[in-house]
């Protein structure tokens, strides 16, 4: 049921963990069981909850994320989905006011709201409290006057009794209206592991009970009141940077591995790829002989270590990356990617599994987060995505770390707050083959790809 007045709306938690990805997923059900093309998209870089987003709504979600976009390409990007749905429902990250550093106007999801012009929902925590919950919502009012905070829903609520005595609270001292509850869930739990949930592309998603918890909500929640506090009145202004030169990249073939090991990938950087004219042909490293008939190929982030000895057994695809590596056909490999790119794998049990060798280096798994978080990293000399000085806005989200007597390509630099946090180096390319734990957004400056594109029309 098209339509042309516009909803968004920003799902904003007071903390991690408060059932922002859940409610999520079952709006995304009930407001498309309602007739409404719903179009689902995440602030900041995260893969897993928008890779969920995608398997419920059976549409891209898309990554808002203003580390790694301009604000006039972040805009261009949300109006561009926008134009295509009737609502957009935003997942906020961490707590409303979490960003990068202590900055509340910086990679925020109060930020992103304001900057998108989009009310905030916002979800709070009903278990073991009463009165004291408006206490936690005004504090969230008052944090930032200038942001709209439409309405309240309160998680983890089953009695109705309870729920009334909150819902009073909230509205009498907060001025706020509370849209309803949401009853503890137990058929719709998101498994998790070391890097968040997993990956709803790893396994057959069973729609059911989804479905049926979005038809819940239509009794728990007031979606009519939803609906009428999300309408925008404008959209924001933006405008998508230059596409690469038609000449680079019309014709071009990409390999695309993508299967349970490589899944990390940003919607909008494929459909950037597609829309500069390259064709994108997937094939599996795990269960593929060989590469598809390509100029240039990308494995992504994912999980190889979880599939190490899958991935090791598969000797005629390791030997398919090999060959096409000496054929010079260029390649890029992104922490999961450059993980298999490399000699080995040791796992988390200590067990080592041979990789495809192309990068003299080898993969370790450990029990913590390896330099976390956004980064910037500046070219030492000319890489196939960066030329020397040239540099990348990306984050690094990884267990494991790369151990090579291969020269860094990248410095890179985690700032906070004004203050540098670390520097290390990075980035490791031999040939026309380039291994990285950077994750990137194309959008951020698509010329980007164009030493890629070069390297891929010469060997053509």
């Amino acid at each position: 049921m098209a339509s042309t007045q516009k909803h968004a709306f920003v799902l904003a938690g007071t903390s991690s963990g408060c059932g922002k990805t859940t409610l999520t997923l079952g709006l995304l059900c009930a407001l498309a069981a309602r007739g409404l093309r719903v179009q689902p998209g995440k602030v900041g870089p995260d893969y897993l909850d928008t890779g969920w987003h995608q398997a419920i709504s059976g549409v891209p979600s898309c990554n808002l994320d203003s580390f790694m976009l301009p604000e006039s390409t972040l805009n261009a990007l949300f109006r561009r989905r926008l134009m295509q749905a009737d609502i957009a429902v935003i997942e906020g990250v961490m707590g409303l006011y979490d960003g990068y550093g202590s900055d509340p106007n910086y990679c925020s999801s109060a930020a992103l709201a304001k900057q998108l012009g989009c009310p905030v929902v916002l979800v709070v925590d009903g278990k073991a409290v009463s009165t004291s919950i408006a206490a936690t919502v005004l504090g969230f009012q008052q944090f930032d006057p200038a942001l709209t905070i439409a309405g309240v829903i309160v998680n983890r609520v089953n009695s109705d009794t309870h729920y009334q005595l909150l819902k009073h609270a909230i509205e009498h001292y907060c001025r706020v209206p509370v849209l309803g509850r949401v009853p503890v869930q137990s058929g719709v739990a998101l498994p998790s592991r070391h890097l968040g949930l997993v990956g709803a592309g790893e396994r057959a998603v069973d729609l059911a009970p989804w479905r049926a918890f979005g038809q819940q909500l239509e009794h728990t929640l007031d979606i009519d009141r939803l609906l009428a506090m999300s309408a925008l009145d404008t959209l924001p202004a933006g405008q998508m940077p230059p596409l690469p030169a038609p000449g680079l990249a019309d014709g071009l073939t990409l390999g695309l591995a993508q299967d349970a090991a490589f899944s990390f990938y940003y919607p909008d950087s494929l459909a950037l790829l597609a829309d500069a004219g390259i064709s994108l042909v997937s094939f599996s490293p795990l269960h593929d002989r060989q590469i598809p008939d390509c100029d240039m190929l990308w494995f992504g982030g994912g999980y190889p270590e979880l599939h190490a000895d899958t991935l090791s057994a598969n000797q005629p695809m390791r030997q398919a990356v090999q060959d096409a590596h000496r054929r010079g056909i260029p390649i890029y490999g992104e922490c999961g990617g450059l993980m298999y790119l490399g000699q080995g794998l040791t796992d988390a049990d200590g067990d080592y599994f041979a990789m495809v060798g192309v990068l003299d280096g080898e993969s370790h798994m450990g029990d913590r987060l390896t330099r976390f978080g956004y980064c910037e990293a500046t070219a030492r000399q000319d890489t196939l995505l960066a030329a020397a000085g040239e540099s990348l806005r990306g984050h690094e989200f990884h267990y494991s770390d790369f151990t090579t007597p291969l020269p860094p390509q990248f410095d890179c630099l985690k700032t906070r707050d004004g203050s540098i946090q670390r520097r290390w180096q990075g980035g490791w390319q031999v040939g026309n083959t380039l291994g990285s734990y950077l994750h990137l957004h194309f959008a951020q400056r698509p010329a980007m790809l164009n030493g890629w594109l070069r390297a891929a029309r010469s060997h053509r």
